[in-house]
């Protein structure tokens, strides 16, 4: 193996210049659900005139927002960056990722560490349904703040994390049944774009998101084998 390396920004951005396929994002005749997770691919190549619908993208997040969360308790939130002087802003925070002004959008997926103080709301929610008694509802609310309320900062943002991931693959294949293209960006300075964006400050940074119409597939999806990383019961 080599000892080469590259900086930040040129690996971020190689995959670009290695990606020769010549094919488009193939659109989806059929999209049933394991199609749809099979035929995703991350897509850095996307036409800078296309525009999706504010209507769409609210579309894709309520689809997004059924996905499980710790307690039910959302702690997903979203930044939509559609303006393009708003996307220049970003671009050299991201290391300069073309598709971070190509994309129609993109999706910051942020999670709140104090999601936690929305439970009576959220709750309240599933009592007026006829889910939950009240008094059950109550001892519930109660539950959360007494647990939630006195957990470390470390261990409530890693549940934010958890609960950013497991939204963000859900848009990704809400947008892709659609007919768009994602790819999720990690590759960015945190405390720039907190800074730049006046992020709150309970809010971590998950990842951002590239959303739009791609131009270029992407790289063919290869894994590692199955059985590496596959045990039973116990290690």
């Amino acid at each position: 193996m080599s000892d080469k390396t590259m900086s930040k920004e040129e690996y971020l951005n190689k995959a670009k210049e290695l990606d020769t396929t010549k094919e488009a994002p193939k659109q989806l005749e059929d999209t049933d659900f394991l199609t749809v997770a099979k035929e995703r691919r991350s897509v850095r190549q996307y036409d800078p005139n296309f525009k999706i619908e504010e209507s769409e993208i609210r579309a894709l997040l309520e689809t997004a927002v059924l996905a499980p969360s710790s307690s039910n308790l959302q702690s997903w939130r979203f930044l939509v960056i559609e303006d393009q002087k708003e996307k220049e802003t970003l671009l050299p925070i991201a290391n300069n990722q073309q598709q971070i002004v190509d994309a129609s959008v993109v999706i910051a997926i942020l999670g709140d560490r104090e999601a936690y103080k929305k439970a009576d709301q959220v709750y309240t929610q599933i009592a007026e349904r006829g889910n939950m008694p009240e008094d059950v509802k109550d001892m519930y609310v109660n539950s959360i703040f007494d647990n939630y309320g006195n957990f470390p900062k470390e261990r409530l943002a890693k549940i934010a994390h958890i609960d950013g991931g497991i939204v963000a693959n859900q848009l990704m294949l809400a947008a892709k049944a659609k007919g768009y293209d994602t790819v999720p960006m990690g590759g960015y300075d945190e405390a720039q774009f907190v800074e730049a964006f006046n992020v709150p400050e309970s809010y971590e940074p998950i990842m951002l998101l590239s959303l739009g119409k791609g131009t270029k597939a992407g790289f063919e999806k290869t894994r590692l084998p199955l059985d590496d990383v596959l045990s039973w019961n116990r290690f």
